[in-house]
């Protein structure tokens, strides 16, 4: 039987619904690690079933650095207003904005593929697909621009 310390504390952890984590407990029969490696799966099937919708909407985000020698601008995007003018939404695109400072991906096939520095244990790429689960709409990287004193 699984607690709803268990689904809490998977909820906490991802972020996503309380019925995703419940179901994904079960799945792995109460194994929190299986239950994880089941919500980026799912994550990417959500994706990847999500890919030809249109991305009408998103958020323009902006980070500076501390000592002000660093500057992103990033363009993330969704199907709709709804989900852009979300906290959740501009948080992730101000922590994407954040890691393109840190890490100066040439591209975005690139940054996709790094280490999010905040969670090591994921890529920009999970980052991407647990925000389609979470809202339901196809999300992606637009443009970004890293700018540089040194």
């Amino acid at each position: 039987m699984i607690t709803m310390e268990e689904i809490k504390a998977l909820r906490e952890e991802t972020g996503l619904s309380i019925m995703q984590c419940k179901t994904a407990l079960e799945e792995a029969g109460g194994d929190k690690n299986k239950a994880i490696v089941l919500l980026k799966e799912k994550g990417a099937e959500i994706a990847k079933k999500k890919g030809v919708r249109s991305l009408a909407a998103g958020v323009v985000v902006s980070y500076i650095h501390a000592g002000e020698t660093i500057g992103v601008m990033l363009e993330l995007l969704c199907e709709t207003d709804f989900v852009a003018k979300n906290p959740e939404f501009k948080s992730i695109a101000r922590d994407i904005a954040m890691h393109i400072a840190a890490m100066s991906p040439a591209d975005t096939t690139t940054l996709l593929e790094q280490p999010f520095i905040k969670d090591t244990e994921k890529k920009i790429s999970d980052l991407i697909n647990n925000t389609v689960q979470k809202f339901g709409e196809r999300t992606e990287v637009g443009h970004f621009v890293r700018f540089s004193i040194n």
